[in-house]
């Protein structure tokens, strides 16, 4: 018996993993996948352009008299400061078709004019609300550029009068201003953290009610993701304890854009270390987070897929409660997935929960998935097998 017992302890530790204990190991296996997917094109625009999919009657009347003729950056520059307020308008709004019409708009050019402050400075004209909005629209396609131009923006003292204008009583003012805000958001930590202390967050998450139209509400959400990204640093804790409750809302929405960013968001949160993946546990958002594993849409499924693969990197409590959940369930359509990219995720969940316990370690067994595992093994995709 005893003869027996050195021989298992014999091939236990001829085992490559020997001597890691369970935390080394699903640590290891979470950094490789970081190295995978670093140098993988994110899935969502970190900022977006606001480009219209057609000119309307209105557009076109209003700057009219700058369509007639080939107008210069002068031009624009001084009718933009102009008493009438017409010409101004026309100003401006031909400032924002230069940066919303063309593929490579002159951003850079729109700059070294000289035309931040003015479009700043129209900002603060709460009786031109037209005006508002046409200058927050350039300001947001400006911020979409480069680090270089979102800074410039940022440097003239916007973002202030971005936050301000959330409380329009104009709705397409506060959306633009939202848009603006995410793109400024988007470019960092930075500047995300800069965003959350001028105190974006409340404003923000009130425009989630049901009166809200869809395409507002599509945007808000982005600007959600964009406060969830990065990790290094983080967003603050307490912005994390105050996003939390209205992911939990937008879950259940039928929005395929809207709930895709939310469950991204999730996903990105418990990507920042086990604290961050306790407050998404004690959220209870988990339960509703697993079945989405199974949704027809597979941008739906590969988020909720990354999502639940970053809360099983953590401890063995917060694998857990994924289990808890009949998570593995899933598991055998998601390994028998048409897309690679859905079966590599779900191998590397999968050995996240096997650098587990004993009984996670069964139910992965229990659950039939070790031959489709060494299926997905036997492929020797490079994209799989690491």
């Amino acid at each position: 018996m005893a003869e027996s017992a050195g021989l298992e302890n014999h091939r236990i530790k001829s085992f490559k993993n020997k001597g890691r204990d369970v935390e080394t190991m699903r640590r290891h296996r979470n950094e490789v996948t970081i190295e995978l997917r670093k140098n993988k094109r994110d899935e969502h625009l970190l900022k977006k352009r606001n480009v219209p999919q057609e000119e309307s009657l209105e557009d076109s009347d209003v700057d009219g008299d700058f369509k007639s003729q080939n107008v210069t950056l002068e031009a624009i520059l001084q009718n933009a400061t102009s008493d009438n307020p017409t010409t101004q308008l026309s100003a401006v709004q031909a400032a924002r078709k230069l940066l919303s019409s063309d593929r490579n708009p002159p951003i850079d050019d729109l700059i070294k004019s000289g035309i931040l402050p003015i479009l700043v400075k129209c900002l603060e004209a709460d009786d031109n609300p037209s005006l508002q909005f046409e200058a927050a629209w350039a300001l947001t396609n400006i911020a979409s550029g480069t680090s270089a131009q979102t800074q410039a923006v940022v440097q003239s003292n916007a973002v202030p009068l971005f936050l301000r204008l959330l409380q329009s009583v104009h709705q397409n003012v506060c959306e633009q201003a939202v848009w603006a805000l995410g793109n400024i958001i988007g470019d960092g930590p930075q500047c995300r953290d800069y965003v959350i202390s001028l105190g974006v967050v409340k404003p923000l998450l009130s425009f989630i009610n049901p009166s809200i139209p869809i395409t507002f509400l599509r945007n808000v959400t982005w600007v959600i993701v964009n406060l969830c990204r990065n990790k290094d640093p983080p967003p603050p804790m307490e912005t994390v304890q105050e996003i939390l409750p209205a992911l939990c809302v937008l879950i259940y929405h039928t929005d395929i854009n809207i709930l895709v960013d939310t469950v991204w968001a999730l996903s990105y949160l418990t990507d920042g270390g086990n604290e961050q993946i306790q407050m998404v546990i004690d959220s209870g958002v988990v339960p509703y987070l697993v079945p989405l594993l199974s949704h027809q849409e597979v941008k739906v499924q590969t988020a909720a897929l990354r999502a639940v693969g970053n809360i099983v990197t953590g401890t063995d409590e917060q694998t857990q409660v994924v289990l808890n959940c009949d998570v593995l369930s899933h598991f055998q359509n998601l390994l028998s997935h048409p897309k690679e990219k859905i079966n590599k995720e779900a191998v590397w969940f999968l050995s996240n929960i096997t650098a587990g316990n004993q009984q996670q370690v069964q139910a992965v067994i229990d659950a039939g998935l070790i031959p489709m595992i060494i299926h997905q093994l036997a492929k020797v995709s490079p994209n799989l097998v690491t």
